[in-house]
């Protein structure tokens, strides 16, 4: 008979500091919150330092998951900006600050005309 062996892995899918509650969590099929809950209130009457260490010894000792990345990506394949460079971004951004320029020119213009019109009549 056969026995799947599951390794504990630091996870950082619904992580809030190592991954280590959210690692040991998916590792027992529990869920993540209420380890994490679980995991501060030990930590907490405790007096904090047992409990903290015994935490940053288990993030040195458990190995990251390799699935989920340590970083955040952005990929939001709808974003128009996604597939452009940075050259492309600062072009497009400079043309948005030309016509800001020119819309804010056209309403001061207009602005000015109407003083100049009040101030004639008086």
């Amino acid at each position: 008979m056969r026995r799947d062996i599951r390794l504990i892995r630091r996870s950082n899918r619904n992580a809030r500091i190592f991954g280590v509650c959210s690692g040991i969590a998916q590792w027992a099929e529990l869920d993540v919150k209420t380890f994490q809950t679980i995991m501060f209130l030990v930590v907490l009457f405790t007096g904090f330092f047992p409990g903290a260490i015994i935490y940053l010894l288990l993030a040195i000792v458990i190995p990251a998951d390799d699935y989920s990345p340590s970083y955040t990506t952005y990929e939001d394949k709808d974003d128009p900006y996604y597939d452009k460079t940075t050259d492309e971004l600062r072009k497009e951004y400079e043309n948005l600050k030309k016509k800001v320029e020119t819309m804010e020119n056209d309403m001061f213009d207009k602005e000015k005309d109407w003083d100049q019109r009040f101030h004639e009549n008086k």
